[in-house]
């Protein structure tokens, strides 16, 4: 059975918790996606699945920035992107309250349904294109969905990362795009977390501390990424997210 710390203080989870964001963070590092799959699948599992994600927001918040800064076109991305990006917006402010009011079993089931299907996107060869007049219907379409799933779940993966994908951006756009989504969506769960009273001082403190081991992770996946092939170490994450899925979702089935 899953250890529930509902109401109790983060503080008795701290080597557990910065093991779990140094992880993330090294896999972002590595791959450029992966932290709030990473935290949500692996303490969403062992506390308040609604307590995890209020956990995640601000180092979710901050790898992404640093990941966005290190691109050149942020602006025309969010002129690219805002449709999309408002739509997640508007999507996670309505799903919440699944996150947040609903029970931490059927949270944790759609979580691991969510993490399982997104592992499965990692390994298909099939590769899909929007264009830019599809892309003006589907960008708000995809968003709500995609906002829907974050509020619900935590993460922000789907349909948002293979939808960005498939916009044909150049490979360093691309980078900053599927940090930019994330951002947006850690912040809108944010604010959603804070208005249904999940995310307070205490939780907040120890996002804040969270950081550190997110940041450090980073670091050294970064410093890593220049030593190993990426598509090995790609496949390996999203095979450890198919398994990580099914293990969440047959254990809180019925």
């Amino acid at each position: 059975m899953a250890i529930s710390v509902s109401g109790s203080d983060p503080a008795d989870l701290i080597p557990v918790i910065a093991g779990i964001f140094l992880l993330a963070g090294f896999i972002k590092g590595v791959i450029g996606i992966g932290l709030p799959t990473v935290v949500m699948g692996l303490l969403g599992a062992v506390m308040a699945p609604a307590q995890a994600a209020s956990l995640l927001v601000i180092p979710s918040v901050a790898t992404n920035v640093w990941q966005l800064a290190a691109g050149p076109s942020f602006l025309r991305l969010v002129r690219r992107l805002w449709v999309l990006l408002a739509g997640v917006c508007i999507g996670t402010w309505a799903g919440a309250g699944f996150l947040t009011g609903g029970s931490a079993e059927h949270t944790r089931l759609a979580l691991g349904v969510v993490l399982a299907l997104y592992g499965c996107t990692g390994f298909t060869t099939v590769r899909f294109t929007v264009s830019a007049a599809a892309a003006r219907w589907l960008s708000p379409i995809v968003g709500v969905i995609t906002g829907l799933l974050t509020g619900a779940t935590g993460v922000s993966v789907l349909p948002a990362v293979p939808y960005i994908q498939a916009l044909g951006l150049e490979k360093e756009e691309l980078v900053q795009a599927l940090a930019l989504s994330p951002m947006v969506s850690a912040l809108a769960l944010g604010l959603s977390l804070a208005s249904g009273g999940v995310l307070g001082l205490s939780l907040a403190g120890a996002s804040v501390l969270a950081i550190v081991p997110a940041l450090a992770g980073m670091y050294a996946g970064q410093r890593l990424r220049l030593r190993v092939s990426e598509a090995v170490f790609r496949r390996a994450f999203f095979a450890g997210l198919i398994a990580l899925g099914a293990y969440l979702a047959v254990r809180n089935l019925g």
